[in-house]
């Protein structure tokens, strides 16, 4: 099998074309042509990552964020640059689906609300027509504090910001969600009556505008997006028996979250 066909299989679920303008996806390293036995699911490429795909011999990486981010200048053995010549040196192909799988139906942010209990949802940002980033929707009443712990719980957090003054406690009924770095879209959730907002990477005066417009706000961080490892190799793994592929999926166990707290 090659990467190609992985690959074909995987953009009918989730097509290029629904990533937001000048986003990176699609193969960013190796050949179409090159051949598959093993393909790892990883949320980043990071030495660690390289090191287990190369333990397991793996041909092809499958990730959301991409390696190559910023143009490079050379490939002079530098510390970052080690992991593009490793890939390169063991043959590893590299495929990146970042902002689609976040837009299309019944991907990562649908798999966020399926977990938080998230109720008739829809798009909270139109990216074209009939899709969009984020969602938002209903659930059960619940206190602010009550529902963070459930985000913290769900998502196996070690702790969890938590955008208010202190004092408020009220019930949640309507939330919005967005994995990854998306405080760009608060606007969009109050817009749509969203009490509370779940998205990472929430900055110092951002959060303050959020409580100032009357939005309350969890910050998860952005490594809950790891999420995208094992629900889609449980895809890949119902792709292969459907089409009788021998090819073996892995997950990825590498921890990539630089964030820990004491």
């Amino acid at each position: 099998m090659k990467v190609s066909q992985v690959i074909e299989r995987y953009e009918l679920f989730c097509p290029q074309d629904l990533s937001l303008e000048g986003d990176i996806s699609g193969l960013q390293i190796g050949s179409l042509d090159q051949e598959v036995r093993r393909v790892m699911v990883a949320l980043d490429v990071r030495e660690t990552t390289v090191m287990e795909a190369i333990a397991a011999k793996v041909d092809l990486l499958i990730v959301k964020h991409a390696p190559i981010f910023r143009p490079l200048k050379n490939l002079v053995a530098s510390p970052q640059n080690q992991i593009y010549i490793d890939l390169i040196k063991h043959d590893i192909a590299v495929y990146v689906s970042h902002t689609n799988i976040d837009v299309v139906p019944g991907g990562l942010n649908d798999w966020f609300c399926d977990l938080l209990g998230i109720q008739y949802r829809s798009n909270l940002s139109e990216t074209k027509e009939g899709y969009g980033i984020g969602r938002i929707g209903d659930v059960l009443p619940t206190s602010f504090e009550d529902f963070a712990r459930k985000v913290k719980e769900v998502f196996d957090l070690d702790s969890i910001r938590l955008v208010s003054y202190g004092k408020e406690n009220p019930l949640i009924r309507r939330v919005a969600i967005c994995g990854g770095s998306g405080q760009s879209f608060y606007p969009e959730a109050l817009a749509k009556g969203a009490q509370l907002y779940i998205t990472g990477d929430i900055y110092y005066h951002t959060a303050q505008e959020m409580i100032t417009n009357g939005l309350l706000a969890i910050d998860p961080g952005h490594h809950i997006e790891v999420l995208f490892v094992d629900r889609l190799v449980d895809l890949f793994n119902m792709w292969k028996r459907e089409n009788d592929w021998d090819v073996m999926f892995l997950a990825s166990k590498a921890n990539t979250n630089p964030f820990y707290h004491l």
